[in-house]
Parts: structure tokens; sequence; C-alpha cells
């Protein structure tokens, strides 16, 4: 309960007032429940559908789902693909990109990273078929926080420190097994409407996620927790994308 709870406190805003801190070792350790704490994020996202939807249209409906998202992660993960994209920008070593992704301030290549990514959730969310958008909120943040756990287990940390390091020391083949093993059951289970495509859709986040990490492995030397945060926002919006495509082709 301790470690489920630590993960809650971490990825979310959602206050526990009778909890102090998690020390890193125990936020590391919680690796198991990230794609619970998803299907928490993704239900409370569902129910704001359902209340948006009786008072407002349908793409101002969209936009408030976008904002709450944010205020329930804290724009914790935009944050992240924010100074990932400020961090890629132009040539340098590992270790000056890591000087860049620690400076508070968000960069030009950051700004931009964070406005595409918002625009295309939304336009995308606004996309979704109603027959589908219930499952597609719920299935799109559980499948995003078992990526960044798959990123976490299988791919190096960069930096000596860091919060990211006690994730990685904490990542345990149980632990991964564990978050994989909910996220397919979820995947299958919980959103009905979608069928299979479930499936498709946690496929196709494993792809994403391995071709990001791969790729921000070679440019710092491993990945840091702002490049986790990244991988979990572009696995949101290629949820999203699958969805809208397999509904537009008519096999959802």
């Amino acid at each position: 309960m301790n470690r489920f709870l630590a993960a809650l406190q971490f990825l979310t805003t959602i206050p526990l007032p009778w909890r102090g801190e998690a020390p890193p070792e125990e936020v590391g350790r919680s690796l198991g429940y990230f794609p619970v704490v998803g299907l928490i994020i993704g239900l409370i996202l569902a129910g704001l559908n359902w209340l948006f939807s009786l008072v407002f249209p349908p793409m101002l409906a969209s936009a408030l789902l976008i904002v709450s998202l944010v205020m329930i992660t804290g724009a914790l993960h935009l944050d992240g693909l924010a100074d990932t994209c400020d961090g890629l920008a132009g040539h340098k070593s590992a270790e000056e990109r890591w000087q860049v992704m620690h400076d508070s301030r968000a960069g030009g290549f950051g700004v931009v990273g964070v406005v595409l990514a918002l625009l295309v959730k939304y336009v995308a969310l606004n996309s979704v078929p109603q027959s589908l958008l219930m499952a597609t909120l719920i299935l799109m943040p559980v499948l995003s926080r078992w990526a960044m756990a798959y990123a976490v287990f299988i791919y190096p940390y960069a930096r000596p420190s860091g919060l990211g390091k006690a994730f990685k020391q904490g990542a345990s083949w149980p632990r991964f097994t564990m978050a994989t093993l909910i996220t397919f059951l979820l995947a299958v289970a919980l959103v009905p409407p979608l069928h299979l495509a479930g499936l498709a859709a946690m496929f196709w986040v494993w792809l994403i996620t391995v071709v990001l990490a791969t790729y921000f492995k070679s440019k710092f030397a491993g990945l840091t927790g702002d490049n986790y945060g990244a991988i979990n926002e572009v696995a949101e919006v290629g949820v999203l994308l699958l969805v809208v495509m397999l509904a537009w082709m008519g096999l959802v």
C-alpha cells in the first residue's frame, strides 16, 4: 500500500494529507503501480468527460479535459518533455545536454515541443468518436504510465544522481512484470469497446517507447527523469492517434 501511495503521490497532485513526502527509495520501488495510477487518472478523466459533456459542446469539453490532465499530473511530464526538447537542441555532448535540462528556464525548443504536443493531443482527442471516448480516456494514461515503467526498467539511467536513479535502482523483474500484467489486463478487460485494439495500442506504445528511448539514449548517454516524462507525453498522443486512425478506417 505504501508503494502504491508513493506512486500516486509522485505521479499526481491528488492530496494525501496524512502522508509526508515519500523518500526516493520508496518512490523508486513503486514502479509496479504506475499503470494503477494511470487507471485512476483515466477514471477521473472519464468522470470529468461525463460532467463536461452535460454542459459544454464537445470541443470545449476536450480542451477542459486536457487542462484537467495537466492539473492532475501537475504538468510533471510536460515539464520533462520541455526539458528534453531543450536538451536535444544543437550539437552538444551528453553532459552539456544534462546541464541544459537542469536549467529551470524553458527554452524555445521546449516551448515549441509542449505547444505542439498539446495541440495534437487536443485535435486528436476531439476526433475520437464519442462511443470510444470513455474507453480511450481510461486506456491512454494506463499505457503511457506503463511506457515509463518499461523505459525505466529496460534502459540505463544517464546521470550519476537524481530521482530517476532511484526509479532505476528500484526497478526489478517482479515490479516490471507486475506493471506489464496490470496493463495487459486493463487493456483487454476494461476497455471492451476497443476489443483487440487495446492490445494493438499496447504494442504501438511499446514501439513508440523503444524508438524514443533508443534515440534518447544515443543523445543523453542513457535516459533521465525528463526523458521518462517526454516518453509519457508522446505515448499519450500516440494512443489518441491510433484510436482515431482505427476509427477512421472503420476497424473499431
